[in-house]
């Protein structure tokens, strides 16, 4: 993966609208707490006002989709790197993260009996 991501336009701040897990969909009281901050090369992952997931992650234009790999340095996902598929459209972001496995979902679905998690935001102002 290249250690400069090709996409400057994800870094900002992400809400939760939806989301799922493994064909379950989280609460929405719970999806209104959950935000996600990219900057030129890290990310942090915050419910309310705690962060949760800090780390670093790389963006590879693959054919077709935009491959993210983030890597947990601290919080729940510490030592981890977990891929996933984005989507960048104006101000939402679509984010399929493989939970399970080292390889990329090959689609944005998170179906029963895995643990893919499909996250849509939507930019923060």
């Amino acid at each position: 993966m290249e250690k400069n991501h090709p996409l400057p336009e994800i870094e900002g701040n992400w809400q939760v609208i939806r989301a799922e897990l493994g064909g379950q969909p989280m609460p929405a009281d719970a999806a209104e707490h959950v935000e996600l901050r990219f900057s030129a090369q890290n990310y942090e992952v915050r419910f309310g006002a705690e962060a949760t997931d800090e780390g670093t992650y790389q963006i590879d234009q693959k054919a077709p989709f935009l491959e993210i790999a983030m890597t947990g340095m601290k919080g729940v996902n510490e030592g981890k790197t977990i891929p996933g598929i984005l989507q960048l459209k104006g101000d939402r972001l679509r984010i399929c993260y493989a939970l399970e496995t080292e390889q990329a979902p090959s689609d944005f679905s998170a179906p029963a009996g895995t643990l893919n998690y499909l996250a849509s935001y939507r930019r923060k102002p």
